[in-house]
This record gives structure tokens, C-alpha cells and sequence, in this order.
């Protein structure tokens, strides 16, 4: 990932922003659940730059990774079982591991696009889903927070990715 300062200094006004846009983040879940493989307890996934925890948390995702050591704290204080301290370029899991990856709204963050989603193809199991959550570049709040990525803490320095660029980087990843 890219930057983890502002992840790391001002964790908790990053986290009460899902306070402040109640509505944006429960649709953000109903989307996301929507999305998911199996609608069963036996699904196995993990989220892939899990922040605070709170997409896991209601998605009942149990495992993923965080590299802003703050973040991470927050997640496991929300009862998340295991947060490790990695990249999504550099995934600690063995091969063929996951019903389902996902990304919500962090690959703003990572360095080069296409390792993260190898690292995701790598342990995802034959037939699972991934599924990325993004801010898309052209869309209406994607062209607000370009407009003010000079006084924003969380996005000076985000990229946000066109849908056609990322399904480029995810069909060149595979």
C-alpha cells in the first residue's frame, strides 16, 4: 500500500466517518453482500486493507489484513479474530485458501495494482470471487475529491482508478 501515514495519525477521525455517512456505508454492505458467492456460514474470505474493521464486521469476514498498525488495533477491538500486519502485495496466506477476497475502497492506496490482485487470484479458491470496492474516477464523488485532494488528509495522496483501468489491471493480473 501506499501512504499509511494518515492511517496511522488520524485513525479515529477515519473511522468516524462511517458515523458521520451511515447510509453511504450500509449500502456500500448491501452491495458487497449482494456480491458475495454463498450466502452460508461455512464461507471462508478475507478483506484485503480491512482499515477499522467495520466492513468485516458487517459482513461477518473474521480475517484480512491491515498495514496501518492503528487501523489494525481499532479492527481487533471490534472482535475481527485476525488482522495481519501485511500488503495486499504480499498476501500471508497459502494458495487456493478463500471462497471470496475482497478490496473495499483501498486500492487508491497500493502501490501498482496488479501484484495486489495477483496476490488475490493466488489464494482464492478454483471458482471464488473478488470483488473491489472503488472510488471510480469519473464518477460524481470520484470528480469531488480530486477537487479537494489538497485539503484532505485521507486522499492527497490517492489515485482513483477509471472502471476501465481497473479491469484492464485485473484481466492482465490473471
Amino acid at each position: 500500500m501506499l501512504k499509511t501515514e494518515p492511517f496511522e495519525t488520524h485513525a479515529e477521525e477515519y473511522d468516524k466517518w462511517f458515523e458521520k455517512y451511515p447510509h453511504v456505508f450500509q449500502s456500500e454492505v448491501a452491495l458487497i453482500r449482494d456480491l458475495l458467492p454463498f450466502k452460508n456460514e461455512d464461507l471462508k474470505g478475507i478483506e484485503v486493507g480491512m482499515g477499522t474493521g467495520r466492513f468485516a464486521v458487517a459482513l461477518g469476514i473474521k480475517e484480512g489484513i491491515e498495514p496501518a498498525a492503528a487501523l489494525r488495533e481499532i479492527a481487533l477491538s471490534r472482535n475481527v479474530v485476525n488482522v495481519f500486519d501485511a500488503s495486499a502485495e504480499d498476501l500471508p496466506y497459502k494458495d487456493l485458501q478463500f471462497d471470496f477476497v475482497l478490496m473495499a475502497s483501498c486500492i487508491s492506496y497500493f502501490h501498482r495494482l496488479q501484484p495486489a490482485f495477483r496476490e488475490a487470484n493466488r489464494v482464492l479458491k478454483s471458482g471464488g470471487s473478488f470483488i473491489v470496492g472503488f472510488i471510480e474516477k469519473d464518477s460524481i464523488i470520484g470528480k469531488h475529491y480530486e477537487t479537494i485532494r489538497g485539503k484532505s488528509i485521507f486522499y492527497k495522496d490517492a489515485i482513483f482508478y477509471s472502471v476501465d483501468k481497473v479491469v484492464e489491471e485485473l484481466k492482465n493480473a490473471s
